[in-house]
């Protein structure tokens, strides 16, 4: 099923809009695309941190994550 779009206008400064363009040709894509992508980036980011976080505190827990035996010593690392 396809999602319905709504169409946004934006006001940026002449100077911008045609950096984009370049970006945006640069990456054989759109100025659209471009301002869609960076959207998308923005609202997922916070979702994949928290994500990340409750992984890795469930890792931390479960104590999935092996440190193993120190076999060295602080001598050692400084070639004392």
């Amino acid at each position: 099923m396809e999602k319905t779009r709504q169409n946004v206008t934006l006001v940026v400064e002449e100077d911008l809009l045609l950096a984009a363009r370049k970006v945006a040709l640069d990456q054989r894509t759109s100025v659209n695309q471009l301002v869609r992508e960076y959207l998308t980036a923005l609202v997922e980011e916070p979702g994949r941190r928290r994500l990340a976080r409750a992984r890795l505190r469930r890792a931390f827990e479960t104590g999935l994550v092996e440190v193993g035996e120190r076999k060295w010593s602080r001598d050692d690392l400084y070639d004392r």
